[in-house]
């Protein structure tokens, strides 16, 4: 019969390991998707956004899971709450607009 000390020994690196990952892969994970939720439950008419496809706009109207972007003066277009990527904050556009256009 083994000895009790020896099998906990063995067993310290693999609970090390386990240890490990979580702080390493899954703890971040949580916490990136606890502000992605806390982005989308935050959204607000009038808000600039941009989608998961790059499509940017603002918030013209919500309902629970939809929201509808107004991306030109004359298209608004209808995207689950699910599709926003990012929120944009004052000054991203003004930054973006200073940038030089790269040549080809």
């Amino acid at each position: 019969m083994p000895d009790g000390g020896n099998f906990l020994l063995s067993l310290w690196p693999w609970l090390l390991l386990l240890g490990l990952i979580y702080f390493m892969m899954i703890r971040p994970q949580q916490k990136r998707e606890k502000e992605r939720r806390e982005m989308l439950s935050s959204l607000r008419v009038g808000d600039d956004v941009v989608t998961i496809g790059g499509i940017h706009g603002k918030i013209t109207a919500l309902r629970e899971n939809v929201i509808w972007l107004q991306v030109t003066e004359d298209l608004e277009m209808q995207f689950s709450r699910m599709a926003v990527a990012s929120k944009e904050r004052p000054g991203d556009e003004e930054q973006s607009a200073q940038e030089p256009e790269m040549s080809q």
